[in-house]
């Protein structure tokens, strides 16, 4: 009989997120706790399951060779009704198949790319930046920038520049920049570090004052890029976090380790294409970085909470959410039902699908 009701309990006290189960419903607590599932977590379309990232629900599918033996079901259905690219579960096969065509994006050369002298003002919007590096030092192991590239959301190119490095040149590293010494040598298309600098800030800032930014975003827009970090720190440029969207550190994109994947990874997987074959221009990198972006962004998801409209409250956002699970409503907590819980939880990272 005792063994019955501890089943009957080991039952009940399931995740509603992860499907974990717990003999206790304190654990189930402490455990919403510390997992912080939301409705922003890519989750299976067959069993419903969440997953830390992209990477995990594509081993729950089984995509690539790998799967999971509880998930054997999830695995045959998305073989036959699913899309490798954006992992949804059709209800035919036909429907798949209808939209496989049109989630797998075409390669968009750099020729092809519309270069705007005079770039129309808009509010708001997401600018993607992507930075070529040459080597500089004794070995030419020390990056400094050389080639810099702006796209807007349409996937116009603003700008595209050579910069001149304040230090000497040791490897241009020719075969995947494509980058010669006389491109570097000044002309009217090679600028120096400050002024791409310059010119980079105020289409990011659009018009809006630097101080301001800083807590309210008003014109300035959302900058998107891989290893945006690093291409800030190669331009001297600072830029306020919570405006920054980073494809190398956005959770749901990273490995399961928590590793960072590489863009042409990300570009090959998600959008179905390749790119940094040969000579790498600068365009495509944005582009890629900008279209997983904007993928992100699309994904349908619970409505945001009410309050919760505005880019520069997410540090009080954060604060209200580690108050989500107080110790002292651990009774109150403990009564509540798993969708419950599930529904007052909320991610550590904010969700991109909350821009649109």
């Amino acid at each position: 009989m005792d063994r019955d009701s501890s089943s009957d309990a080991h039952g009940r006290h399931r995740c509603a997120a992860c499907f974990r189960q717990f003999n206790k419903m304190e654990h189930l607590v402490e455990h919403m706790r510390v997992a912080r599932h939301s409705a922003h977590e890519p989750r299976c379309h067959v069993c419903h399951k969440h997953c830390r990232s992209f990477e995990a629900l594509r081993d729950h599918l089984g995509v690539g060779g790998s799967s999971l033996p509880k998930a054997a079901t999830c695995a045959d259905a998305f073989a036959a009704r699913g899309c490798a690219i954006c992992l949804r579960v059709f209800p035919g096969g036909g429907a798949a198949a209808a939209h496989r065509a049109e989630c797998r994006l075409s390669r968009t050369p750099p020729s092809s790319a519309r270069l705007l002298r005079q770039p129309q003002p808009q509010r708001g919007g997401a600018l993607a930046l992507g930075c070529k590096m040459v080597g500089a030092g004794s070995d030419g192991t020390l990056d400094v920038c050389a080639r810099v590239c702006v796209v807007d959301e349409g996937e116009n190119l603003l700008l595209d520049t050579y910069v001149k490095p304040l230090i000497a040149v040791t490897h241009y590293r020719y075969e995947t920049t494509g980058i010669r010494p006389e491109h570097l040598r000044g002309g009217s298309n090679c600028v120096s570090v400050k002024a791409a600098q310059q010119r980079v800030q105020d289409m990011l800032l659009n018009g809006e004052q630097p101080w301001k930014v800083r807590s309210s975003r008003g014109r300035a827009r959302l900058l998107v890029g891989h290893g945006l970090d690093h291409d800030l720190a190669a331009l001297a440029m600072d830029y306020p976090a919570y405006l920054k969207r980073d494809t190398a550190t956005y959770p749901p994109l990273m490995k399961t380790s928590r590793l960072s994947n590489s863009l042409k990874f990300l570009t090959h997987t998600y959008l179905g294409y390749d790119i940094q074959t040969g000579h790498q221009h600068p365009y495509e990198d944005c582009v890629a970085a900008m279209r997983l972006y904007l993928r992100m962004r699309d994904q349908k998801h619970l409505p945001r909470r009410a309050g919760a409209d505005d880019d520069a409250d997410a540090p009080q956002q954060q604060a209200t959410a580690d108050q989500a699970f107080p110790a002292w409503r651990q009774r109150e907590l403990e009564r509540m039902t798993p969708e419950e819980l599930l529904r007052l939880s909320t991610p550590d990272y904010r969700c991109w699908c909350l821009d649109e």
